[in-house]
């Protein structure tokens, strides 16, 4: 199936706001768990089709030419990046979700770690870093890599409805397993915000091709933790760059509102 510009546009806007915080909006009561299959496939092929037409390769290899001169990339090219990084991992929380084996091909999510590594590294001005991880995503987007990656993406099989439950329920499981140790690494705090921005990504694409009331605040639920742990994480990170924390072995509390919201959140998910 082939979707509208309206509707690319409507789910880059969903997209967009995934890490806004509101501060009052509320869980729907009940959460909306329920997909079918068919759902899960309009799914997965409006995310795949907003990554074709909205992640340019040769404008990827432009940004990346850009990096690999001067180090850095100037604001408005940094959105460019952010945009299509985003689409990127848009189309990888879908193929771990609505995918039978519920992990992404692997050149696919190697590239979008390396986009993640290298927007890291340019931000926190590490010119070494941002060479040797420019370096090594021009390789991934070469011509023979990105035409095995599209196969690869094209190649995924997709779950039932059954298995995509059971999948994000027992998700939930490690949330709540994870959040009742107390303290965490960053390793682990980024591990709790993956689960969380999976979801987001879900309800986002869902309520774009269905728009409703539940659907809404559970997505503007989802966004308001990403957005906080995504704060986080981006100081977390720049700490570990200057040698101020150990990213894997530190532990530090999780801080309020935060656990105040995912306590809730997966207090009120259905087990």
């Amino acid at each position: 199936m082939t979707y509208s510009q309206e509707v690319l546009g409507a789910l880059f806007e969903a997209i967009e706001m995934d890490d806004v915080v509101d501060p009052v909006v509320s869980l729907p009561d009940p959460i909306p768990v329920d997909c079918t299959r068919d759902e899960m496939q309009r799914c997965l092929d409006l995310c795949r089709q907003f990554w074709r037409e909205r992640a340019s390769r040769a404008e990827m290899r432009e940004l990346v030419g850009t990096l690999l001169l001067t180090g850095d990339l100037p604001q408005d090219a940094r959105k460019r990046y952010k945009h299509i990084r985003a689409a990127y991992k848009h189309l990888r929380f879908a193929l771990v979700l609505y995918g039978a084996s519920h992990k992404a091909p692997l050149l696919f999510r190697s590239t979008v770690a390396v986009m993640g590594h290298l927007q890291d590294a340019f931000r926190n001005r590490r010119r070494a870093a941002v060479l040797g991880y420019a370096i090594a995503l021009r390789v991934l987007l070469s011509w023979p890599v990105w035409t095995a990656v599209r196969r690869e993406v094209s190649g995924v099989t997709l779950d039932d409805a059954a298995g995509f439950l059971a999948y994000r329920k027992a998700e939930f499981r490690r949330l709540r397993g994870w959040l009742s140790t107390g303290s965490l690494t960053g390793h682990r705090f980024h591990s709790i915000r993956k689960v969380v921005s999976r979801q987001v990504s879900f309800y986002d694409t869902l309520r774009t091709l269905e728009p409703e009331e539940q659907g809404y605040r559970m997505s503007r639920f989802l966004s308001a933790i990403n957005g906080l742990m995504g704060s986080m994480h981006d100081d977390l990170v720049e700490q570990a760059g200057k040698g101020h924390r150990d990213y894997h072995r530190d532990d530090f509390p999780m801080p309020e509102d935060i656990l105040s919201r995912l306590k809730a959140l997966t207090a009120a998910y259905p087990a």
